[in-house]
Formats: C-alpha cells, structure tokens, sequence
C-alpha cells in the first residue's frame, strides 16, 4: 500500500470516527470549500459549497445519538499523483432498521484531489440499495429454480437436486431426528426418498407462493408427489411446504426448509392423501 492510500484511508477512518462523535469541525475538516455532495436525502441536485455541506450534519448527529450506527465494513482506495477516489461500504442504521435488514449497507464514494501535499475531499456520494424496486425477475428465478428440482426429481438426479442448495441449509423434515442441518444431511433424506420408490417419481408444487425482499425470498405451498413401487402402483402424497431462499454470490441457495403433513388427532396419524380442498384422492 502507498504512502497516498495509506494517508486517504487515515483521513476516512478519521471522518467516519468524527461523524459518530457528532465532530461537526473535524466532519468538514479536509473537504473542499467548493465540495459537491450526492446524499441519500434532497436535494436532487446535490449539496454544494462547504457551508450547505456543514449543514447537513447536525440532524443526522441527532438521529446517530438515538443509538444508530456509522461504522466502515469496507473501504478501498485508488490513489494517483493528485487525484484519487475511494468507495466504501458502511453499516449505517438504526438498531431496529438493522435488525430487520442486517446487510443493508449505505455505499459511499469519495473523489479526492491532493492540494500543497495535502489531500482533501472534492465529491462524497451516498446511497442506499433500493429495496422496493420490482422484484418481478427474483420470483420467476425462484420460480425457474423449482422447475429445475422438479425436473431432476423425475430424473432422480441426486447432484442437480443439490447445486442450489446453501451448505449450511437446515430443514425440518417428516422423520426423526426432524431436524437435518448441512448439505449434506438433506442430501442423504433426498437420496432415500429417492430410493424408496423403484419407479417413477414426480414432485410439484400447483400454487406456488412467492415473496421477495432484498435478498431473501420465502416460498410456500402444498407439495403434491408421486411415487411408484416395484408392482406399478402410484402412491400421491400431499404435505405442506415453506423453503426460505438467500441470494449468495449472485445466485439464490435454500438456507432452510419446513416440510409437514396435516396430522389427525384422531388416529395420532400423519396424513398424506388429502388433496387441498380435504377429500380423499382416488387411488
């Protein structure tokens, strides 16, 4: 690392230290007089010039002071001989925002220019992901992703039934010890009910339900599979499913599922052949 990044890193950990302080004077230190800010609030044009800069402050010193948090998870600095930029992911939220949201990050960019061997802040822009944008295209990826384990569970394809499932997924499932955590855990329940039927098997879920927020995604509804045994007889099951999805690396994985069947407190029964609407499948 430079003697440059290392004296840009110092001053953003210095400013973010300040602005947790409430240091309004060391917050504007370093920045130039002509300094143009894009911040997550209005105005849509920026904040521009160092006394509307100075501004801004005093009421996110307020809300810091309720308990919310301004800390630096990660930063990089590119530096040149005068000119240098820096981004920055900060974790930035009130303690009940973070609970709700704990990745929610607030990225910041710097541009910085150096000034009698001095460097100084000449641009900060800071934005939130946007959480409510249309996740249209998230529903139908976890949708696509269910036609593919449908798919390798006709074909009995153990490996595709696991590439898109988290290694550290837990589930909860119909037979003792009802909870399996690890991949693979959960592929071992696969491969036997896999292996159970020496015909056929066909998995499906008609109405599926879908939610997405940000990255993670919560799936429910009643699975209906098939499964045939040595003489050609069709076994139909019905159980009740919710699967929550992570998006990890760019792609969604299962981190956890609940499987059950309705139960009869009569017979102290599980009970698989109800179709949904509760009359008995014809066999």
């Amino acid at each position: 690392m430079s003697h440059d990044e290392t004296q840009i890193r110092t001053l953003i950990h210095e400013w973010a230290a300040a602005v947790r302080a409430g240091d309004l004077d060391t917050v504007v230190a370093d920045h130039k007089s002509d300094i143009v800010m894009f911040d997550v609030p209005p105005p849509q044009n920026g904040v521009r010039g160092i006394d509307a800069y100075r501004r801004t402050w005093p009421p996110f010193f307020t809300w810091l002071a309720g308990g919310a948090a301004f800390d630096i998870v990660e930063l990089e600095v590119t530096a040149g001989a005068d000119v240098a930029f820096a981004h920055a992911l900060l974790r930035c939220g009130s303690p009940e925002e973070l609970a709700a949201e704990p990745d929610t990050r607030l990225r910041l960019t710097l541009g910085l220019r150096k000034e009698s061997d001095r460097w100084v802040i000449a641009h900060e822009h800071h934005s939130f992901p946007d959480t409510t944008a249309d996740p249209t295209a998230d529903v139908e990826e976890i949708r696509a992703l269910h036609q593919r384990w449908f798919a390798a569970t006709a074909q009995k394809d153990l490996d595709s039934l696991m590439v898109e499932i988290a290694d550290d997924v837990e589930s909860y499932e119909h037979d003792a010890p009802l909870r399996y955590t690890g991949v693979d855990n959960v592929r071992e329940v696969c491969r036997r009910g896999l292996e159970s039927a020496p015909g056929r098997v066909t998995w499906d879920v008609p109405e599926m339900h879908v939610q997405v927020r940000g990255d993670l995604a919560v799936v429910w509804g009643l699975n209906f599979m098939t499964a045939e045994d040595a003489n050609g007889h069709l076994d139909r099951s019905w159980s009740r499913g919710t699967r929550v999805f992570r998006r990890r690396g760019g792609r969604w994985v299962l981190v956890h599922q609940h499987v059950s069947y309705p139960y009869d407190s009569a017979t102290g029964m599980a009970v698989t052949d109800l179709v949904p609407d509760g009359e008995l499948l014809q066999q």
